[in-house]
């Protein structure tokens, strides 16, 4: 059951687009991207989320139903949690809600990036809207790439909404992460918490939140950075998940650990220039291991930044047992068939 898989934590990788040099959907690696993550082990995908770039709804573009059609139809048949990201005022994210639901996906990422005006009422009442067609995943998305500041109010009242199956923090925020982590924990309430923390991955997943006595953990995350190297995340996830289950005192090469997939992040998600190549940065990754043709996205503009190849080339060596190239290789043929 897809509900257990997401209680029980796993890894889903923020699912991008592949694309031809004339900037037209690439089917068959569009396909074998989403291969990769379940052969991979990842126990869910999310699709139509920044990393599949929001461009694909643009009506000249028409990629939105098509794009999460064909990864929805790679993950039929699977005991796996198919997510489709929701954006927009409440009318586009009900009618991408009705799409997701309709094309079989289990739940919505919901942005709120297009509310920033809205008060917490408003916020509300268009999470309940969405929630009536999709069981909702709630999302706090950073600032600096479009979300806004939702606080403690908003999410101890979120978390009393029915259908809400999960929250993915990504502030890149620790008092905000903090924040949701009270406000469920406050509510006594059981939603899973997924990392979006790109840069704080490792210690998110490690972390015991403790408040009046209650605990709680973030079980797995919902990250671009997992659409890379994803074997080694599944791998790391399920050592973490051993390592807090026995409670046993922590050993401090998680914390190294940590430092260099953050070390990692920062080459592949460009945060020196605002974020600017973080979806670049994520296509040259796969671009070296076979699975995309090249960088290409919808808009020309998303490329690389000045001396972010030399930063992926830095971290590349510095950190190769972060890899899963070899495992790639190994496989990339029958992803492409």
């Amino acid at each position: 059951m897809w509900r257990d898989i997401v209680r029980r934590g796993c890894v889903i990788p923020a699912h991008p687009l592949a694309l031809t040099a004339e900037r037209k959907l690439d089917e068959r690696r569009q396909r074998a991207l989403t291969r990769y993550y379940l052969a991979a082990g990842a126990g869910g995908v999310a699709v139509a989320v920044h990393t599949t770039q929001f461009e694909i709804r643009d009506p000249q573009i028409g990629l939105l139903e098509p794009v999460l059609s064909l990864a929805a139809a790679e993950m039929d048949g699977r005991n796996v949690v198919k997510i489709a990201g929701v954006v927009g005022r409440t009318p586009q994210a009900v009618k991408e809600a009705e799409l997701a639901a309709r094309l079989g996906y289990h739940a919505g990422l919901l942005s709120l990036g297009a509310l920033k005006d809205a008060t917490i009422d408003q916020l509300l009442d268009h999470v309940r809207a969405v929630a009536r067609v999709i069981p909702v995943f709630g999302f706090y998305l950073q600032p600096a790439v479009g979300g806004r500041i939702l606080p403690y109010e908003f999410w101890r009242r979120f978390a009393e909404i029915e259908n809400v199956v999960g929250i993915k923090v990504a502030p890149f925020n620790r008092y905000q992460t903090l924040d949701v982590a009270r406000a469920l924990a406050d509510a006594g309430s059981s939603i899973p918490i997924y990392t979006g923390n790109d840069d704080n991955i490792i210690a998110d997943l490690l972390t015991t939140f403790r408040f009046n006595g209650r605990k709680l953990r973030i079980v797995g995350g919902l990250l671009g950075h997992w659409a890379v190297w994803t074997r080694r995340a599944v791998e790391q996830l399920e050592k973490i998940h051993a390592a807090t289950a026995s409670e046993a005192p922590l050993a401090a090469d998680w914390l190294t650990l940590s430092a260099e997939i953050t070390d990692a992040n920062a080459a592949f998600f460009d945060p020196a220039h605002a974020f600017h190549g973080c979806i670049a940065g994520i296509h040259e990754v796969l671009r070296r291991q076979g699975l995309l043709e090249g960088r290409w996205c919808l808009n020309p503009q998303e490329e690389l930044s000045a001396g972010q190849m030399e930063e992926i080339d830095r971290v590349y060596a510095a950190y190769p047992h972060l890899s899963d190239d070899a495992f790639v290789r190994e496989n990339l043929d029958s992803w492409l068939r």
